[in-house]
């Protein structure tokens, strides 16, 4: 049985979801690249096999960075391209929860609450990090927003991968302990104050407004509400953070595969520790969207030691020296599945790489003969009637 795409869900149900629900400018588009992606509307390519004469329609992808039918490929490139600056340590996970009182402020003014987050989390792991009675020097660190739970709800928190160490303004590296990066409360305490003097400054520079309907809500949770820190125990080395980052990275809402059917009781997709949800494809889709990012948002940022700076200036094979590691790791094997994956005749050979080792099978061979090679010409070509003809 084909396995059901987010795509599919959109072709189905978008029609209903525009008459039910008022959409933004951002959601619409999105929408409309879900419902076109990988179908006749965007155009492609038909690859004949140069063996048998068999024909297989490829359509072009949408490329939208929502569309988790599009991210399998653009995922390995991001990895490949991030290689060469993971250093060779343990790394730690961190979480920075946004508190519940603050969700409809963030729904309402998503690029300055979310870039509030990114600022005050990174402060945070920053600040701990120089405090000469920590550790001492400045850290690797990695940020990566999610809005979503398992059920597609709207739940802001940003996921942080921090090294198990620091490099000293004397240029040494100075190793953090294995089982234990900062106090968890004195994070959340920081967290909460570098994020209650942003919003308070931007709300005073009249860049954003708090309604009256809640804001005894937010002065609550800026106030007394206790906020949520947590850091997982560190990766075992580069290869560990690469499995990470596979997986968070460029992922919005939840991946095709998490989904199990599209039948008359709904969408059902898998949640957490084997359990499932399922959801009227209305209000699936509907929660799908309340994901959609702002235009032009990075939603992966990079400070410390994994800023640009750093990074132009060859800081990580200097302290691969400094470590006794003379090449950074190497990739590890992603085990992402690329749901629909096809290319079309602009995009390089490369694109093939990838979907070799992502899907474990050539896409340019032949599903009917295995041995011939597919090769792509017009569309719109009369293949089957070429057929007909030679035989």
């Amino acid at each position: 049985m084909p396995r059901v795409t987010v795509g599919d869900i959109a072709r189905a149900h978008g029609a209903a979801l525009r008459e039910r629900c008022v959409l933004s400018y951002a959601q619409l588009a999105v929408l409309r690249d879900l419902e076109r992606c990988r179908t006749a509307a965007l155009g492609g390519h038909l690859y004949v096999c140069d063996s048998c004469g068999h024909g297989v329609p490829m359509y072009n992808s949408c490329r939208n960075r929502h569309c988790p039918t599009c991210q399998g490929i653009e995922q390995r490139r991001w990895l490949a391209r991030r290689s060469q600056t993971i250093l060779p340590v343990p790394y730690f996970h961190g979480v920075f929860t946004l508190p519940a009182e603050l969700r409809p402020l963030a729904a309402m003014h998503r690029e300055q609450i979310f870039t509030l987050m990114f600022e005050a989390a990174s402060k945070t792991v920053l600040m701990l990090s120089r405090d000469p009675k920590r550790l001492g020097g400045t850290p690797a660190l990695t940020m990566v927003l999610h809005t979503w739970t398992r059920e597609l709800t709207f739940h802001p928190h940003v996921h942080a991968i921090v090294s198990a160490g620091a490099l000293s303004p004397e240029g040494k590296w100075l190793a953090a302990r294995q089982d234990y990066l900062f106090p968890v409360k004195v994070m959340a305490r920081l967290f909460r104050r570098l994020f209650r003097e942003g919003l308070l400054q931007a709300v005073e520079k009249g860049a954003l407004t708090i309604p009256a309907s809640i804001e005894n809500l937010v002065r609550r949770a800026l106030f007394e509400t206790k906020w949520h820190v947590y850091v997982k125990a560190p990766f075992d080395g580069a290869q560990h953070v690469f499995n990470y980052l596979g997986r968070y990275t460029h992922r919005v809402g939840l991946a095709n595969s998490r989904i199990r059917s599209m039948d008359e009781r709904g969408v059902t997709f898998t949640t957490k520790n084997g359990k499932t949800c399922t959801l009227e494809p209305v209000e699936f889709l509907r929660r799908f969207l309340l994901h959609v990012l702002p235009k032009g948002f990075h939603k992966i940022r990079h400070y410390g030691l994994c800023s640009s700076h750093h990074v132009a200036a060859g800081t990580s094979e200097n302290i691969r020296q400094l470590l006794g590691v003379s090449e950074p790791q190497r990739e590890p094997e992603s085990d992402t599945p690329v749901v629909n994956a096809v290319d079309d005749a602009s995009t390089p050979e490369s694109l093939n790489e990838c979907l070799l080792a992502l899907t474990g099978s050539e896409i340019r061979r032949c599903p009917r003969c295995e041995h011939g090679r597919l090769l792509p010409t017009a569309l719109d070509t009369q293949w089957p009637a070429r057929r007909e003809d030679s035989s």
